[in-house]
């Protein structure tokens, strides 16, 4: 199959990227490599990729660049490209949201409409669920974001099927949860705590450290997406997560167990469009995809944590 993915230089991205070549896949990575970190933790990403023959790289921006060329010959789209953070997508910086998160979005799948067959696997989030559910959610639950990036991928997600319901496009759409590991982005909870960890430095917890979060590895995520492009569940909204929620404090203490130092730690407010808990039912995703999660958050952070010391050296 040749797959393409956007977002290709980014976290969840370029591990799937690893994956599906590494499977015997094409693959067609696109990425923008936006400002929102460095481009040379991206470029580092990609560096396994590009000396693979069956990888083709372009520097696009969805938003603004023709895509005739990222679309040619494709069989498979994992969209994953976004600007993403709850915090940062308030006030004059929402319109990069909506370019970055609707609008291209919306004109990736106008050029899909060119290879009408490709499967497109909409990279959606959590996010949509907003902050009104305490116990697991389910694909029924009504979204209602918590905030404007919510609101974007929400849009991005209606976009998705209203393809399938107009033009036809086999698409379908995963919503993940509170992706942590390896090449996780700076400004994430895992990676910023280990970070920190490994340089000695103090951190700052936004809230009480009580709120739950449905931490899923990315390795676990990245086997999701896999399945959703080979059994292709046409139309269908997947949760994509561990499936278990685990309070943020006792995160901190696993650290601290995988890093057998102590943490600097000062409590802060809680930031805008934070939530409180992110719990998945992922009973569709196991009947739908065969999808079981492997790893647990110990065994996620010793590898995590593995990853971030070699990031120093």
């Amino acid at each position: 199959m040749h797959v393409l993915v956007t977002g290709a230089a980014g976290f969840i991205g370029s591990t799937l990227v690893d994956h599906l070549l590494a499977d015997g896949a094409q693959v067609t990575g696109v990425d923008s490599f936006d400002s929102y970190y460095a481009r040379a933790r991206k470029e580092e990403n990609l560096r396994a990729a590009r000396t693979n023959p069956a990888f083709r790289f372009l520097e696009l921006d969805l938003a603004r660049d023709a895509l005739g060329a990222a679309v040619d010959g494709v069989e498979g789209v994992v969209h994953l490209a976004a600007v993403r953070g709850v915090r940062g997508s308030w006030g004059d910086s929402f319109r990069t949201y909506l370019d970055n998160n609707v609008l291209a979005t919306q004109r990736l799948l106008e050029a899909l409409r060119a290879r009408p067959n490709a499967v497109f696997v909409y990279g959606g989030s959590a996010s949509v669920y907003g902050d009104a559910a305490v116990d697991a959610v389910d694909e029924s639950f009504a979204p209602a974001p918590h905030s404007p990036y919510g609101v974007t991928k929400l849009a991005a997600e209606h976009l998705t099927h209203l393809y399938l319901m107009v033009h036809g496009l086999p698409t379908l759409a995963v919503r993940i949860f509170s992706c942590y590991g390896p090449r996780e982005r700076p400004d994430k909870a895992i990676q910023k705590f280990l970070t920190a960890a490994r340089d000695g430095t103090g951190i700052e917890v936004y809230g009480d450290g009580s709120q739950l979060r449905d931490f899923t590895y990315v390795g676990d995520i990245v086997r999701g997406l896999t399945a959703a492009l080979d059994r292709a569940p046409i139309g269908e909204t997947i949760n994509l997560a561990r499936g278990r929620t685990r309070p943020l404090r006792e995160i901190l203490d696993t650290i601290t167990d995988v890093t057998g130092g102590a943490l600097d730690i000062t409590y802060g407010p809680a930031e805008a469009g934070d939530v409180r808990v992110t719990h998945a039912s992922i009973d569709k995703a196991e009947r739908l995809l065969g999808y079981t999660p492997a790893v647990d958050v110990a065994e996620g952070i010793r590898n995590q944590w593995a990853a971030v010391r070699a990031e120093a050296r």
